[in-house]
């Protein structure tokens, strides 16, 4: 079965490639366009399931991305996610043929249901969404926050939950610690920094025994969550 296609227009490169990344790694196909032209342009060449814009784009921005679009094919799923937050701006999107609308900052986990939920109104399969992880002698539920096995249960808040799963999703690999807290957080500023440490520090606490995976700080540039 194919993976759905998702045209994603977005100027910020940081928030892009989260947004990208988190996307695929929920088997969807994902064509990043940084500014609305480009996406036009795209669009007109390929086929897609689902378009997401921000509104805030230079060449040719969200409203006007969308209301071409709309000219071309009137039933492709729309979504804004944008840091316009006035609900004149939002009426205006839905105007324009938007089906939703998000504020920036979002959670990936509500995008992922918006898109489940415009691509089951089209009466098409959404692709499987992965949901259980294998952590040392752990299983890790993502749906329910909990690391489990026949001994024990450990019960994760929410965001250790959305942490631990970014670092399973980008095991062995660098994480720039500014990706981390926009893709939790959506923001990167110093009091969320200090929530991440406290979540990663119970992280490591909980890992500790566990032979072969460890939470490596990278000194002013992020962590690596090495797992053999």
């Amino acid at each position: 079965m194919r993976n759905f296609k998702i045209l994603y227009a977005e100027d910020d490169e940081t928030l892009a490639f989260l947004t990208k990344d988190n996307l695929e790694q929920n088997n969807y196909e994902v064509i990043h366009c940084p500014d609305g032209k480009s996406a036009l342009k795209i669009f007109e060449e390929e086929e897609f399931d689902i378009c997401i814009f921000d509104i805030m784009m230079p060449k040719m921005d969200g409203f006007d991305l969308a209301e071409a679009i709309r000219k071309i094919d009137i039933e492709v799923p729309i979504i804004f996610l944008s840091a316009k937050t006035l609900k004149e701006d939002r009426i205006k999107g839905l105007r324009l043929g938007a089906d939703d609308y998000l504020v920036k900052p979002f959670s990936i986990e509500e995008l992922l249901l918006k898109i489940e939920i415009f691509l089951k109104r089209s009466q098409k399969n959404i692709p499987a969404v992965k949901t259980i992880y294998e952590v040392g002698k752990y299983q890790f539920d993502t749906k329910n926050f909990i690391l489990f096995n026949d001994e024990e249960k450990v019960g994760l808040t929410q965001r250790e939950a959305e942490l631990l799963k970014l670092f399973l999703d980008h095991k062995n690999a660098v994480l720039k610690r500014e990706q981390i807290l926009t893709s939790l957080w959506g923001t990167d500023d110093y009091f969320m920094g200090r929530s991440l440490d406290v979540f990663i520090s119970r992280l490591r606490k909980i890992l500790a025994n566990e032979d072969g995976i460890s939470i490596e700080n990278l000194h002013g540039i992020g962590f690596r969550f090495s797992m053999g």
